[in-house]
């Protein structure tokens, strides 16, 4: 009886652990990004059918967008810079749930899942999706200091032109792509510039990615909801 007694103990504390650990449905150590930075604008693709796949993606129930909280405030310095020239991040995805990079790797071995390859990847046979790099089993979005973004234009109420769509697979797509107007390479390096000015590193695949340097949890993978 004294056993059973330890036993319920145990599982009663440690289902206190656990829940301690959850604010909101996600860890204490990471925030609502829009509650950091109020001026955000959020079209989270992925949790909607508007994105590569075609279908909303596990893990994703709700367009809210978390981060760590080294990463959100380092993002909010990116916001402050930006207002004073009339601009503001549109936000494409943020931390990403390990279900959700489970959920893309499935699909991507479905050679005959083709739904949204006009818009998508025009030009890369999907069974190519892994070797160039454009999917992988492990995502640095799951460790929750990786943003997805681009700039929004108050003046013109529009996005800026970055010469090539979000999550589109091709070398277009590359920060130093060469073939996009003078203009849109403009767009890119302010992007570029502003965010490197405050702690984050990009990717040279997708002008859209940025990691935050010194993440707190490089090389963990988390898996909460996004609700």
């Amino acid at each position: 009886m004294a056993r059973l007694k330890k036993i319920a103990l145990f599982i009663s504390v440690v289902t206190i652990v656990a829940f301690s650990t959850l604010k909101n449905n996600f860890p204490k150590s990471f925030v609502n990004v829009s509650e950091v930075i109020p001026n955000l604008k959020i079209e989270m693709r992925y949790a909607t059918k508007h994105n590569f796949v075609g279908k909303r993606i596990n893990g994703y129930y709700a367009e809210n967008c978390y981060l760590t909280k080294e990463a959100a405030k380092a993002l909010e310095k990116v916001s402050l810079e930006l207002e004073e020239n009339n601009l503001c991040l549109y936000i494409y995805d943020s931390y990403r749930p390990q279900k959700a990079v489970n959920h893309f790797v499935t699909w991507a071995r479905d050679r005959k899942d083709t739904l949204m390859k006009n818009e998508f990847y025009p030009s890369v046979l999907k069974k190519n999706l892994f070797k160039k790099g454009y999917i992988s089993s492990k995502s640095r979005h799951s460790s929750g200091s990786t943003i997805d973004l681009t700039l929004f234009s108050d003046e013109t109420n529009s996005i800026l032109d970055m010469g090539s769509a979000y999550d589109f697979f091709g070398e277009e797509s590359a920060v130093m792509y060469e073939k996009i107007t003078k203009k849109q390479q403009e767009n890119r390096m302010l992007l570029q510039k502003v965010m490197k000015n405050n702690g984050f590193r990009s990717y040279s695949k997708e002008w859209w990615h940025f990691t935050l340097r010194y993440e707190p949890y490089r090389n963990q993978y988390f898996d909460f909801d996004i609700k």
